[in-house]
Order: structure tokens, then C-alpha cells, then sequence
């Protein structure tokens, strides 16, 4: 079956009345994933046949109406990595914590794949890594910035503490699917920058469309389902995942003696420590 992230940002008006409708499209077409709807527009992944989930599109397009294709990263898998189907209205479609951004009117110079190796082959750029810490520990590209956030809510402080050390240099953003560095950019703007670019499709269509020595990308892509991670022919990779923290594990982990299979792994005990020595230290890693 087919695995297919998309997002749009645009102004949608009444997400509630879409919500209802649409769960019930997807159940009838047999379609498995999370679609998250917000005044800003939708974000989902959806696992099913390819004609149902274009059939999705289909009446997206049709119901809001939008302009254009819906742009769409498709990948291949043995089983449905979801349990079920959702559809439900959030504040934001990827939580910035800053609503008042809008990427439809305001956002990165989205790159392909070819323009995107050149950019971060660039020494004057500045490579940013828009993930959360512990999907960079999974794989990233080559020289990029980590923020080392937890979650997606804390990079604009990561991004004002930036912004004070000048504005003036060019950007290079990049995320899971990209609508993480479609909003990220949006704020870097918003900051003051003027070179903002982002790679368009994310690391899911950077792996699909570059091979051998043009592909640049180091280790896997943690994805958020059952799959925990892909590698570089976007098959499902070598990680499994905690049910506790929801951390990827490698198998150096699975082999620790902290490592309780369904309990709990040394990230656990680690954060679990931290949080005793000063309880107003524990950050979540949701995200």
C-alpha cells in the first residue's frame, strides 16, 4: 500500500464542518492515518490505495476549492504503519505556537532537490536542521545546525537568539516533509532575514529523487508512525521506538540493561534522573 504525507497552508474557514465530512470520506475508502485541520490550512499522512487517497485529493480540491495540485510525498509500504483513521481540527496544522504566521502569504524560496545540494555545498550558508534533537540523532545532512529542541514549539526561541547575532546571512531550512521549514522560514523572514530557503518536499522527496553520489543525506529519516524511520531508498529502516518516551532506538540501545522492552530505554532513565535532580527541568519530547 501507499503511504502519503501532504500539507497546504491557505485560509480555511469553518474546519469543523470539514472534519466531519471528511472522516467519513476516508472511512469509506478504507484509508488509515491522521489529517489535522486548522484556520491554517491541513496536514496529514494518510496509508492506503493510491486511488483512495487521490480520491481524498480529489475532494479537497473540490470542496475548498484549491488551486493546483496538492503536493505529496508517496512512499511504499507492507502494511498499514496507523490503526486507525482521524480527522481532527488543532489550533495550528504543525505547532510553531506562533498562529499569526501565515507561509501562504509570507514564506521560504522553496528548492529542488539538484538546487539544494549547491545551496548547502555553499560555505556561506547556514544549514538549519528545523527537526526536533532527536530525529537529527536518526540522520541528517552534513554540516547542518541542530537547535536541539525538543519540540517544534521551541525553535522560535532558537530563531531569536539567532537573529541577534545578524541577519544577513542565507538560510538553508529543511524538515521531515517540509511543511515544518515552510513555517520556520515564514518566521526567519518575519526576523529580518532576506535569503530564506527551503527544501521543497522535505527530506522524504530529497531521498526519492536524488541517488548514489548526489545524495547527500547521512543516516536515516525518522518518520511518525510505525515505521519509526526510513532509509536512503525510503524503505523502513533499522529503529524501533520506546512505548514510553517514543525516542527511536538503535540497537545499542535495545542492548542496554536500562532497555525494557514496552516499559522503558536509557533515554528514559536519563530524562527520569534529570527530572528528580530539578523537576522544572524535564521538557516534553513531543512533537
Amino acid at each position: 500500500m501507499k503511504v502519503v504525507s501532504f500539507y497546504r497552508f491557505l485560509d480555511l474557514s469553518g474546519p469543523g464542518i470539514l472534519r466531519d465530512q471528511l472522516q467519513t470520506f476516508c472511512e469509506k475508502h478504507e484509508l488509515l492515518g491522521t489529517i489535522l485541520l486548522a484556520d491554517e490550512g491541513f496536514n496529514g499522512t494518510l496509508a492506503g490505495e493510491a486511488d483512495a487517497v487521490q480520491a481524498v485529493f480529489d475532494f479537497l480540491c473540490d470542496y475548498l476549492p484549491l488551486p493546483g495540485l496538492i503536493d505529496a510525498r508517496w512512499t511504499d509500504a507492507d502494511e498499514a504503519p496507523f490503526r486507525r483513521m482521524r480527522v481532527k481540527v488543532k489550533n495550528e496544522i504543525v505547532t510553531l505556537g506562533r498562529a499569526d504566521i501565515k507561509p501562504h502569504k509570507q514564506t521560504g524560496t522553496h528548492v529542488s532537490a539538484q538546487e539544494w545540494n549547491r545551496l548547502i555545498a555553499d560555505p556561506e550558508s547556514l544549514v538549519i536542521d528545523t527537526r526536533n534533537h532527536y530525529e537529527v540523532e536518526v540522520g541528517t545532512f552534513p554540516g547542518a545546525l541542530d537547535p536541539g529542541n525538543d519540540s517544534f514549539r521551541e525553535f522560535p526561541e532558537f530563531a531569536e537568539k539567532l537573529a541577534q547575532g545578524g541577519t544577513r546571512r542565507s538560510l538553508a531550512m529543511f524538515c521531515t516533509g517540509g511543511i515544518r521549514c515552510e513555517k520556520a522560514s515564514a518566521l526567519m523572514l518575519e526576523l529580518g532575514y532576506s535569503e530564506v530557503y527551503q527544501l521543497h518536499g522535505g527530506i522524504l522527496a530529497y531521498l526519492e529523487q536524488t541517488k548514489g553520489e548526489d545524495n547527500f543525506w547521512h543516516g536515516e529519516c525518522f518518520v511518525f508512525d510505525s515505521r519509526v524511520a526510513v532509509d536512503r531508498d525510503l524503505a523502513e529502516g533499522g529503529y524501533v521506538q520506546c512505548h514510553a518516551c517514543r525516542r527511536p532506538l538503535t540497537s545499542e540501545d535495545i542492548a542496554s540493561a536500562e532497555f525494557v522492552k514496552g516499559v522503558s530505554c536509557p533515554n528514559c532513565i536519563v530524562d527520569a534522573k534529570s527530572t528528580r535532580q530539578d523537576p522544572g527541568s524535564a521538557r516534553s519530547r513531543a512533537g
